[in-house]
């Protein structure tokens, strides 16, 4: 294979996916869109496909932007998967949040085909996707990440390696989104007690980003709950799979994640109450329920 990348197929352009593939095309590199939404492939613009097995032919970077695992699984072992398209030395970046087991028998499995896996999962927001400047926590082979380097410097603005053993970044991400979940939920609960308190949402708002309780998620996910927002930059349903993963892994270790476990009830239940594909923050919705108060955009 050349020194340079020939060709990167991104698969899954959602809100993190689109803005990832667009930074790589503003760096100059060669990219591929693949989307089942006709909308996000035009979003992208050409050339794009519906399909990964269509797009996958000479490629030496395949990035994988999925759901879940079992899209990953589906997209590179099913029935119209992609892996066999691939030449022995290509790279395989999965950027979907997965169990740490899964990525470690997924490292396998692709090294057993002579290609090379990079456990990358990501962070940061659709805004930072834009702007080429997510986080990128990733493992794999050296020869990986010296081949991939241009594409992880054009997405990320910080790139972390957590050596070559894949389920690290896996890992790593569980232990992000430990913090992202607990803390949503945190800020959603306290919105929810503001509004039962008769205080002004707006200015709650101005007060807790000036003051120590801030964190990023509530700066960021707070403003859709003050103006009543749903319409998803990340679902519900993400935080559903996301800190079930957290649930299962810290089951398996025998270790106490009661924090977490609580943040997934409130999720469920926002998933319960028919939020599921709507965008996180309305998770505020379920204190606001439990409390019997109104919250903007409750009907």
């Amino acid at each position: 294979m050349s020194e340079t990348l020939e060709k990167i197929v991104v698969v899954g352009l959602g809100a993190m996916g689109l803005g990832m593939a667009r930074s790589l095309r503003r760096a100059g590199l060669p990219v591929v869109g693949v989307d089942l939404r006709a909308e996000r492939r035009e979003a992208l613009g050409d050339p794009v496909h519906a399909s990964a097995q269509e797009a996958v032919e000479g490629a030496d970077l395949l990035i994988l932007v999925v759901v879940n695992a079992a899209q990953v699984e589906s997209l590179l072992f099913g029935s119209d998967g992609c892996v066999e398209g691939l030449a022995p030395g290509a790279i395989v970046m999965v950027s979907s949040t997965v169990p740490p087991s899964y990525a470690r028998d997924l490292g396998r499995r692709l090294a057993e085909r002579e290609l090379l896996y990079l456990d990358a999962p990501i962070s940061g927001g659709e805004k930072r996707a834009e702007e080429g400047s997510i986080t990128i926590m990733a493992s794999g082979p050296e020869a990986a990440f010296a081949r991939a380097r241009p594409a992880l410097e054009a997405m990320a603005g910080h790139l972390f390696r957590f050596g070559e053993e894949a389920g690290k970044g896996s890992s790593m991400k569980l232990i992000n989104q430990v913090l992202a979940g607990v803390n949503l939920c945190t800020a959603a609960e306290a919105m929810a007690l503001a509004q039962r308190l008769g205080l002004d949402l707006q200015q709650v708002y101005e007060v807790i980003t000036t003051s120590a309780a801030n964190s990023w998620m509530f700066e960021n996910r707070m403003p859709y709950v003050i103006s009543g927002q749903s319409e998803p930059r990340s679902t519900v349903e993400i935080f559903v799979k996301d800190l079930g993963i957290v649930s299962d892994a810290a089951r398996e270790l025998r270790f106490p994640a009661a924090l977490s476990a609580t943040a997934l009830q409130q999720f469920l239940a926002a998933a319960g109450l028919g939020l599921g594909e709507r965008d996180d923050s309305t998770v505020a919705r379920v204190y606001a329920t439990l409390a019997g108060v109104k919250l903007p955009g409750m009907e």
